[in-house]
């Protein structure tokens, strides 16, 4: 798998752990939800420091993202919005 590939599954993966949306991660992050989505596929080649925003997002160690991947990656959330909590 390319280092791309990898970021962007282990981004996934994480994201979806945390049942966090594309929208919501990229907003918190300070990045393009459109980019973000361009990192989950392996087609956008992040800075370091965008690795850094997005893995601070998700609590996790920058190196978190470079981890080999073990069994599938989960499929997705829900489509739509969740209903607000206020």
């Amino acid at each position: 798998m390319r280092g791309r590939e990898l970021v962007g599954s282990n981004l996934r993966r994480l994201r979806i752990e945390r049942d966090i949306s594309q929208e919501r991660l990229a907003f918190d992050s300070g990045v393009d939800r459109s980019y973000l989505g361009g990192m989950e596929r392996g087609e956008e080649n992040p800075t370091v420091d965008i690795l850094d925003r997005v893995a601070a997002t998700l609590s996790v160690p920058v190196g978190e993202l470079f981890l080999p991947i073990e069994g599938k990656v989960p499929k997705g959330l829900r489509r739509g919005r969740k209903p607000s909590n206020a």
